[in-house]
């Protein structure tokens, strides 16, 4: 039998896919909207939650209070940059920066009553960079590099510190008195850091003497956060409650003490605090002997 030609089978089967054409064209459009409904069906952060008493698996996350933690995180990440490029008031600013954005988005949270897993843990890993790694970089380019091998060590323990400090707050959540923090919260400990850092740097002070002195604050610092040393949380104050006349004074004279030399005065202010939970806790052991 003498073999059909390519002209035969294409007038045989005319409506065959021509060998050049490529099928691919007709489901390139439905290929792509199903590449990403399957990369938002795998990217999509699921996690378990209690709503009116039942327990459900909800998909997505809560935008307001993330943004304020995305906020926070990148002025830790500013911070850094700051600091490397020599820009230290810049880069203590930041951090303040940092801290209160911090304060806003657990409230925010609560207010909204978008509290999740997912911001608690985000949150938590925001605090490191901003509270952590951001002080103790700042520390180290600006003063703590001329000390030697001692200066980059005491900048680690601070970062560990940190560290261990935030993952034991994240397990002790629900377990202890709201009334205090165990050990030195990290927000205050940055903040003890960066207005050292800020005051120092205003004022030129880059002697052997204040080497040590920095040197001291940040090992102080990170010690202390994970210390067994009780500090007032203040999550007892409620915004919402009417307050006596005279708060609203104080906080304005505050204010203005603040804006006077606001390196000098927030120094003073979180090293009351740093001071406070060992003077407490040194009066308590007292008055218990007596």
């Amino acid at each position: 039998m003498k073999p059909m030609t390519q002209d035969a089978r294409d007038q045989q089967h005319p409506g065959s896919i021509e060998p050049d054409h490529d099928p691919a064209e007709h489901s390139d459009v439905g290929g792509n909207e199903d590449l990403a409904a399957a990369f938002l069906r795998e990217t999509e952060v699921v996690e378990d939650a209690v709503e009116d008493g039942k327990k459900i698996r909800r998909k997505g996350i809560y935008l307001l209070p993330n943004l304020f933690t995305t906020s926070a995180l990148f002025a830790g990440f500013f911070a850094v940059v700051a600091g490397i490029n020599g820009e230290f008031t810049s880069a203590a600013v930041a951090i303040f920066i940092a801290m209160v954005l911090d304060g806003l988005d657990g409230r925010v949270a609560r207010m909204t009553n978008t509290q999740s897993e997912f911001g608690a843990e985000y949150d938590s890993l925001a605090d490191m960079i901003s509270f952590g790694m951001a002080p103790a970089l700042v520390a180290f380019t600006w003063i703590l590099q001329d000390i030697g091998k001692t200066g980059w060590v005491v900048a680690f323990l601070y970062v560990a510190c940190a560290a261990l400090r935030l993952a034991r707050f994240n397990v002790q959540i629900g377990s202890v008195d709201k009334k205090w923090f165990i050990g030195l919260p990290s927000p205050s400990a940055a903040a003890l850091v960066a207005a050292s850092v800020w005051t120092f740097h205003s004022f030129d002070a880059d002697a052997f003497g204040f080497k040590l002195l920095m040197l001291v604050v940040v090992a102080a610092a990170g010690v202390l956060m994970v210390s067994n040393i009780r500090y007032y949380s203040f999550k007892e104050f409620d915004v919402r409650k009417p307050v006596p006349f005279v708060v609203l004074l104080a906080i304005v004279l505050a204010f203005v003490l603040i804006s006077v030399e606001p390196s000098v005065m927030l120094l003073l202010l979180f090293g009351t605090y740093v001071a406070s939970g060992p003077v407490l806790a040194v009066m308590r052991k007292a008055k218990s002997k007596n």
